[in-house]
C-alpha cells in the first residue's frame, strides 16, 4: 500500500445513515471495560479522545473549531461522551447528540488502536445504540461515516441495523501522512 503525503488532496465520500426502530438492548460489556458517562468534559479530555480514535483517519475538524464552539458542543445538555475504560486507559468512546427533536445523532463512535481487535467494539456500538434510543421521544437515530474511516466501519454500521439514505463527495487536504497498511486490523 502506498503512502499518501499531507499536504496532498484526497477525495472522499461521507455515508449518512439512519435507523428508524430501535433494536433489542444490548449485550453487557465484558467485565473489565468500565463505561463512565462525563459530567460537563472539559474541551481537552474530549480532544484527548478524538485525536487518540482519529488521528490515522484524518479527525481534524473539531481542531479547526473555536475551543468555545466545541466547549458548547461537549459540555450541552443534550449531547453525552461515554468513555470506555479497558485496563485503566480509555479504550474508545461514543457521543450521542440529542439536539433536534427525535433524533438522537452518534456523532463520534470508535477504539483507540490499541483496543481494536480486542472483542469489545461491536458490543460498545450495540450499547451506543441502546442508549442513543434510551431518551424519550426519539424517534431515528443517525450516524455518518467516510472513506477515510476504518475500512469496515461502514459495514458495521449497516450490521447494527443503519441503512445508508445518502452520499456526499469531498475533497480535503491531508494534514498528516496516511498509510492505510498501518489501520488496526
Amino acid at each position: 500500500m502506498t503512502i499518501t503525503p499531507a499536504g496532498a488532496e484526497v477525495a472522499y465520500t461521507i455515508t449518512y445513515l439512519e435507523m428508524t426502530k430501535a433494536p433489542g438492548p444490548a449485550p453487557a460489556l465484558p467485565d473489565d471495560v468500565r463505561l463512565e458517562c462525563c459530567d460537563r468534559p472539559p474541551v481537552w479530555f474530549f480532544l484527548s479522545l478524538y485525536d487518540a480514535v482519529g488521528r490515522m483517519y484524518e479527525w481534524v475538524d473539531k481542531f479547526n473549531e473555536a475551543p468555545e464552539a466545541v466547549q458548547a458542543f461537549v459540555q450541552n445538555p443534550d449531547v453525552a461522551l461515554l468513555v470506555a475504560y479497558r485496563h485503566g486507559w480509555p479504550a474508545g468512546f461514543f457521543q450521542l447528540d440529542w439536539r433536534d427533536a427525535g433524533v438522537c445523532d452518534l456523532a463520534y463512535f470508535g477504539l483507540v488502536p490499541e483496543a481494536i481487535g480486542g472483542g469489545i467494539g461491536g458490543t460498545l456500538l450495540r450499547t451506543a445504540i441502546a442508549t442513543g434510543w434510551s431518551r424519550e421521544g426519539v424517534q431515528k437515530m443517525t450516524v455518518n461515516t467516510c472513506t477515510l474511516d476504518h475500512p469496515r466501519a461502514l459495514d458495521l454500521y449497516k450490521r447494527m441495523g443503519f441503512a445508508p439514505v445518502r452520499t456526499e463527495d469531498h475533497t480535503r487536504i491531508l494534514t498528516r501522512d496516511r498509510d492505510p497498511s498501518q489501520f488496526p486490523a
